[in-house]
């Protein structure tokens, strides 16, 4: 195991990352290469899975990695048999949900539904059709892989012995870590920005509900939503607790197609339609106008920012105590204003993973120290605010050692111990499953276990 590989480890066996990157027109004559109870492996799935990690890789041996690829579809496999038959459950709702997320990430990536159609030479409603059920065993085999590995622990001992055996040439080689904060604060717009949105707001809706326009179309045009304005405003199934109050509490009050009256909240002023209802969960469009903010108003937020700032670094104020009481950033708010690796959780971080205006602003400080207060844009809202950053601490490059890097090497070493369990489950269970291999996989040795 590798100390560097950190994320990511315990995606075990294959999960079908691929779904909906097939190109129109391929006519890949297909066959079975495999059986596992009521579930069959396709070549081509091992064909596509072996060849989006050869292009990532390119030196790694072919043959050996179709083995193995074919291993980890037939685990999943495995884990979601097991799952039917412990009767672990996976709702139509998370299912549906799943797939619009998937769905509204792909039409990102291609411009426009009608993009994603065209290339994938299928239809929206022909791409849920045929990838319903995969999405399906893929939940499934990750509720009852979850379930398997949920009790291993490990010690301090055993992750001092995973380092142990780490030769000394292969400890990875760190670069400094910076633990930085930051105090943001969001302009207030003007009175007059204000009614403006709304009075615009309210036209749009007019034009929607007399029926010159239609909801998606305005939203391609006017909401300043950048993750849903390219989708029609929609923002696929979603459940009361993943929007702010105000929202959930006007969308869920709605009746199918109807469309909201101007609703405020902490990012502006909406309109919301109900699409369809399903249960708790609703699928849901909307229209987001924001108020201008003038440069009146950011300056009059930079004296604040600036007296907030001038309080802590003279000593009146913490700066986690000013964070929670002055700070509009939610992110960050929740940590004491310390920026945090979304994906990992960890305060610990390189230099080249801040934000690029963040990393100019660190440069300058030395531990302990914040910078002048400074207006910024927001990269995913594009909204003006002002902050100023605290540069924390900061590490020399190093090696890998215990002492620094005990959290990192405790993942990766639990990682492992998972990997190990889980393997040895499977192992255990491929008995209780009939299981066919065609004869050209019978010479793989990583699968001799699975046909007895």
């Amino acid at each position: 195991m590798h100390l560097g590989k950190i994320v990511g480890i315990i995606v075990l066996f294959f999960l079908p990352n691929h779904l909906f990157a097939q190109v129109a027109g391929n006519k890949v004559i297909d066959k079975i290469v495999a059986v596992i109870g009521s579930h069959v492996v396709l070549q081509s799935d091992v064909n596509q899975s072996l060849n989006e990690y050869l292009r990532a890789n390119p030196s790694d041996e072919p043959d050996t990695l179709r083995c193995s690829i074919l291993e980890n579809i037939m685990s999943q496999h495995l884990l979601c048999e097991q799952a039917e038959r412990d009767s672990i459950f996976v709702s139509e709702d998370e299912v549906e949900g799943n797939l619009e997320n998937r769905l509204r990430y792909f039409v990102q990536q291609y411009g426009s539904e009608e993009k994603m159609e065209e290339v994938l030479g299928k239809t929206m409603y022909q791409l849920k059709d045929d990838y319903r059920r995969i999405l399906k065993d893929m939940l499934l085999a990750q509720r009852m892989q979850s379930g398997i590995i949920s009790n291993v622990k490990i010690s301090p001992a055993e992750v001092r012995a995973f380092y142990d055996k780490i030769p000394s040439d292969s400890l990875p080689f760190y670069p400094a870590q910076l633990e930085v904060g930051q105090l943001v604060m969001a302009p207030i717009a003007g009175k007059e920005s204000e009614t403006y949105a709304k009075k615009q707001l309210s036209e749009i809706r007019d034009e929607i509900v007399s029926g010159k326009s239609t909801f998606e179309t305005m939203a391609g045009i006017y909401s300043q939503d950048p993750g849903s304005k390219d989708l029609g405003g929609d923002l696929g199934l979603v459940t009361r607790d993943q929007m702010v109050t105000e929202f959930s509490s006007a969308a869920f009050r709605l009746q199918n197609k109807e469309i909201s009256s101007i609703v405020k909240t902490e990012y502006g002023y909406h309109i919301i339609q109900m699409v369809q209802r399903q249960g708790e969960k609703a699928r849901l469009r909307h229209i987001l106008i924001k108020p201008i903010i003038t440069s009146e108003d950011i300056k009059l937020c930079k004296q604040k920012i600036d007296s907030v700032r001038n309080e802590v670094v003279n000593g009146k104020l913490s700066f986690n105590t000013a964070v929670g009481k002055f700070s509009s950033d939610k992110v960050s708010k929740n940590t004491g204003g310390i920026i945090t690796n979304v994906n990992t959780g960890t305060s610990q971080l390189s230099i080249d993973e801040l934000e690029p205006g963040v990393a100019i602003e660190v440069a300058k400080l030395k531990p302990s120290e914040f910078s002048e207060a400074a207006e910024y844009k927001d990269l995913n809202t594009g909204d003006e605010l002002v902050r100023f950053i605290f540069l924390k601490n900061i590490s020399e490059p190093h090696k890998a050692n215990m002492k620094e890097d005990y959290g990192k090497i405790m993942q990766v070493a639990l990682a492992e111990k998972q990997n190990k369990f889980l393997g040895t489950w499977i192992k255990e269970h491929t008995n209780k499953f009939y299981v066919r291999l065609e004869p050209e996989f019978t010479t793989c040795e990583t699968l001799n276990k699975w046909v007895k």
